[in-house]
């Protein structure tokens, strides 16, 4: 894989590497901020002749974004981002310069490396100088940008084929999958909380030390605290145990990551159990909540479906005394 920072317009200052690469038998990615007129057309020709397996990609981002984003590509492969800045030049790149994975998947608008053969050492080093740039920084887009990053560089890539008997069945299993793809990718962004609501259970104790200034402000954060407890205590309903019970010994416990474990019915500590939220799922849902009870508040009506109640049978029906009795 040839990093390369600036735009490819001709291939002869390549033309040693080129021919080295087609000793070894194996082909070339290149990755630079543009291809253009002779190198792009002698590309092309040497790809349809098959003398040379080529493939080219326009490097992702602008600017100064590029340069650190060829960085990251850089430290994935174990190669050399090709930049005159750092006094490199074509003319003097070798095959050890060059990046290397063991596939690599080009479609029309994403480029996805796999398995790179960079150090694991360097990436998690790279991984940790781009957290506390997130840390650091006040922008929120550099901060988006800065958790695409890190992200990219973190994350693995792997093929999940899902199969199973039925049609219904794959479908329900796929939908699995791609609800823990997203949770996983949502880890990786802002980390993860102990699950089962035990999080939110939590984030009660920051209320404990909060005032209104008037009787309305305090309703609302009683109703705050309230909303809090929902998730918690339906899940301990939903697996046949008394939610308020549930509730009242989890926060008995000083232990942040203290919770109930519905599945066996026992309290634990949900993280090392492995029971755990995305902070950024758990977040979305509290702050998408607030907004739409806000919004509820300061309305004058609103438009919902109005539960049917079902009629019951007359009595005197069949069975004699069954005929209050819905079905």
């Amino acid at each position: 894989i040839l990093i390369h920072e600036k735009k490819l317009s001709g291939l002869q200052p390549m033309l040693p590497l080129l021919e080295a690469v087609v000793q070894t038998g194996k082909p070339l990615l290149i990755i630079a901020e543009d291809i253009e007129g002779e190198a792009l057309a002698t590309l092309v020709v040497n790809k349809l002749r098959g003398g040379l397996k080529v493939a080219a990609v326009k490097a992702p981002g602008f600017g100064d974004r590029r340069k650190a984003m060829l960085e990251d590509i850089a430290i994935l492969t174990s190669g050399q981002v090709i930049s005159e800045d750092l006094g490199i030049k074509l003319e003097s790149v070798t095959l050890q310069m060059l990046g290397r994975a063991k596939k690599v998947t080009i479609e029309k608008e994403n480029t996805t490396i796999v398995d790179g053969a960079g150090k694991k050492k360097d990436i998690e080093g790279r991984c940790t100088q781009i957290r506390q740039q997130i840390e650091e920084t006040t922008s929120d887009y550099d901060r988006e940008k800065l958790q695409e990053r890190l992200a990219k560089l973190a994350g693995g890539v792997a093929v999940i084929r899902v199969g199973g008997a039925t049609e219904v069945e794959v479908k329900e299993r796929k939908d699995r999958v791609d609800d823990a793809m997203h949770a996983t990718r949502a880890a990786v962004e802002e980390g993860v909380v102990a699950g089962g609501g035990s999080a939110l259970l939590f984030a009660i104790r920051a209320l404990d030390g909060l005032k209104g200034r008037n009787h309305d402000q305090q309703v609302g954060v009683d109703i705050v605290r309230k909303a809090l407890e929902a998730p918690a205590r339906q899940i301990a309903e939903n697996a046949g145990s008394d939610g308020s019970v549930v509730v009242g010994k989890i926060l008995e416990n000083k232990n942040a990551n203290w919770g109930f474990d519905a599945q066996v019915g026992e309290y634990v500590d949900m993280v090392k159990a492995g029971i755990i939220d995305p902070t950024k799922v758990v977040r979305s849902a509290l702050q998408d909540a607030a907004s739409v009870a806000g919004l509820l508040v300061t309305t004058e009506a609103m438009v919902a479906e109005k539960p049917e109640k079902k009629p019951a049978m007359p009595p005197g029906g069949p069975g004699g005394g069954m005929g209050d009795m819905d079905f």
